[in-house]
């Protein structure tokens, strides 16, 4: 008995890693440069937000996290919410977009007095598209993305501080804006 249960054990485990690799490479990264992957999701408010709507309206983060409430997401929110007027100063919207349901995203919201959308992505089907997808876990990694009012991805930073993420998301702006670090 003890030698089937550390075959089956071992099965399993080869079966997780077989699929957790699977997922993972078979995903192409998205790159600087691309079109960023279209999407229409519903906002904490309720109303649907379309990233195809935002087209020629000015520049658009997404900052994707793994879940509203933790105390990294709150650091990153918050630091979103106390820098939007930067952002917005340089022609730009924050989007935040996790897998939470739209009724914790309120709650979430409302609580840290956030002044810009949060977006429910709960089938995960966004997070898949921008790559931020944990495996096997139905939430996003923490990725930030800068798309121009083209809709073209002109910054992707995959090693993201909650804390500083939106003082350099206005930074990145800024060069973008200016030419230097396209």
């Amino acid at each position: 008995m003890p030698k089937f249960t550390l075959t089956f054990r071992l099965l399993v485990f080869m079966l997780f890693a077989l699929l957790t690799f699977s997922q993972t490479a078979n995903a192409a990264p998205l790159q600087v440069g691309q079109s960023a992957p279209l999407f229409q999701l519903q906002a904490h408010d309720g109303d649907p937000i379309s990233l195809a709507a935002r087209r020629g309206k000015g520049w658009t983060v997404l900052y994707f996290y793994p879940k509203a409430g933790t105390p990294g997401c709150t650091t990153q929110a918050c630091a979103f919410r106390d820098a939007i007027k930067l952002i917005r100063e340089q022609n730009a919207e924050v989007y935040g977009i996790s897998t939470d349901d739209v009724k914790n995203l309120l709650a979430f919201h409302q609580q840290h007095k956030l002044t810009f959308s949060l977006l429910s992505d709960q089938d995960a089907k966004v997070s898949e598209a921008y790559g931020v997808k944990m495996p096997i876990l139905n939430m996003a990694k923490r990725w930030t993305f800068i798309v121009d009012p083209n809709l073209t991805i002109r910054r992707i930073d995959d090693d993201v501080d909650p804390a500083l993420d939106a003082k350099r998301v206005a930074e990145m702006l800024k060069q973008l804006q200016a030419g230097s670090a396209l």
